[in-house]
Parts: C-alpha cells; sequence; structure tokens
C-alpha cells in the first residue's frame, strides 16, 4: 500500500462512514462502492468505531479476498452491527461517532525480540487458535514486549505464554491509520 494523500484518507472515511450509517440507520450493506484505485487494491483492513471516545467495535480481515472498498464497506457495517463484544449500535449514537481505519501490511514472521511497540501489530498462531492486536493497542494500554505477546494470547483464548511454545506462529504487521479527528 503507497503512501496516502489526504484525498484518500477522505474518501476511505467516508467510505466507512456512508457504511456504518446505512447499517445502523437502515440495516442493509452500502451498495455502491466509489470506483477509486485506491479501493480496488487488496489489503488486510481494521475499521475501529468508538463513540464519545470509548470503543464502539472493531472488526477487520487479515487476508482480504475482495477489493479494499468492499473490505472497507463490509467491516465498518460489521464493527458497528455485529462485535459480538457489544449491542449493536444505535442511530442516535452516530452523531458521536470517531472512525478508525487501519490498512495492514503483509504479515511477516517475527522473532519476539524484534517486535517495536507502536510499529507492530501481532498475529499470533497456535493450531487452529489466532488472535490479533493493531500496533496502536500496545501504546493506548502501555503495553511493554512481554506483555503485548501475553495479550495478544488472550485474545487468541490461549495461556499467557503461549507465545514460547515452539509450535506458536508469531506474525508482525505495520498499519497506515486513517482516522477521524475527535471534537
Amino acid at each position: 500500500m503507497h503512501c496516502l494523500s489526504e484525498s484518500d484518507r477522505k474518501d476511505i472515511l467516508e467510505l466507512a462512514r456512508q457504511a456504518v450509517v446505512e447499517a445502523v440507520s437502515a440495516r442493509r450493506p452500502l451498495l455502491e462502492i466509489p470506483d477509486k484505485e485506491l479501493l480496488a487494491q487488496s489489503c488486510g483492513v481494521f475499521v475501529t468505531l468508538h463513540v464519545n471516545g470509548k470503543l464502539r467495535g472493531c472488526i477487520g480481515v487479515i487476508e482480504p479476498k475482495e477489493k479494499l472498498g468492499v473490505c472497507i464497506a463490509r467491516c465498518a457495517a460489521s464493527a458497528a452491527l455485529e462485535d459480538p463484544r457489544f449491542n449493536p449500535m444505535r442511530p442516535d449514537e452516530i452523531p458521536n461517532l470517531q472512525i478508525e481505519v487501519s490498512l495492514l501490511s503483509p504479515l511477516e514472521l517475527i522473532q519476539p525480540e524484534q517486535i517495536e511497540i507502536g510499529k507492530h501489530g501481532l498475529l499470533i498462531e497456535h493450531g487452529v487458535r489466532r488472535g490479533l492486536l493493531l500496533p496502536q493497542v500496545a501504546v493506548e494500554h502501555r503495553l511493554g514486549r512481554e506483555q503485548f505477546l501475553k495479550e495478544t494470547c488472550h485474545k487468541a483464548g490461549l495461556p499467557p505464554d503461549a507465545w514460547k511454545a515452539p509450535h506458536t506462529r508469531i506474525y508482525g504487521f505495520s498499519c497506515q491509520i486513517v482516522a477521524e479527528k475527535s471534537g
């Protein structure tokens, strides 16, 4: 994914917002995805929603099978209505909504000592269990490298030290974050 222009950032956020509004207000998916070069590309993406500064939903895809525009719209609607940690978003929450879209670089195997807090997100895989945390999670929660690994294991439903097990795979990735300005 190339460096994003202001226009790219605006297009990404408008698409995500339209998808949330359509999903929450009309309970249907966004039918028209803009035909822009950027949105025709493919990369992993996560859409994070905050209402009044509090997490309200986060859904994404690691290995996309669709164009970026379709993924953003689908993930935005799912974050609003289907994140199992939250009740579906209500229309009255939309005015206080802030959207953050994270575009993921390809996954690369990484050694624990190579992890840079603030730069790397993590995907930990052991058997059929997988857990992913975005780079900004470690920063927001002031996690050190080992705690970040433990929290990612927890997200995967694994014991905290599963990252040390011989058959556990640790992947790192970086993100380009596009976020609405709060306030």
